[in-house]
């Protein structure tokens, strides 16, 4: 059964041929895949591969884990589900409230009154 298998730690030049070509010392390689941004379309520095064997998957974290590939230190381990994230809503995220930099005291001024006693 195909284990698959997180690669972290990857230069940002590796292409998914390079990856699998790698990862083909350690035994058979289903699949290898550099995650790409999908804003900048560059490498975000990790990927996957997905070896044909639970002892293929085993050999090639002993082969690479910790090891040095073209300049950069990678991290293999078993590849973990991915967590489902709470879900994106709108409003005050981050902690900002209405008013700018004055919060909610009007900022520059805003809503006092004037010496004569009327609104600005």
């Amino acid at each position: 059964m195909a284990k698959k298998l997180y690669i972290g730690g990857l230069p940002y030049s590796v292409t998914d041929d390079q990856l699998k070509e790698a990862f083909s010392q350690a035994g058979a390689v289903e699949s290898a895949t550099v995650v790409i941004d999908k804003f900048s379309g560059r490498s975000r520095g990790f990927g996957f591969v997905e070896m044909a064997s639970d002892e293929d998957a085993d050999a090639a974290i002993k082969m690479w884990n910790g090891q040095d590939f073209q300049g950069r230190k990678l991290t293999v381990n078993e590849a973990r589900p991915m967590e489902a994230r709470a879900p994106r809503t709108g409003g005050a995220a981050g902690g900002f409230r209405r008013g700018g930099a004055g919060g909610d005291r009007g900022g520059f001024g805003g809503g006092r009154r004037d010496d004569r006693g009327g609104n600005w």
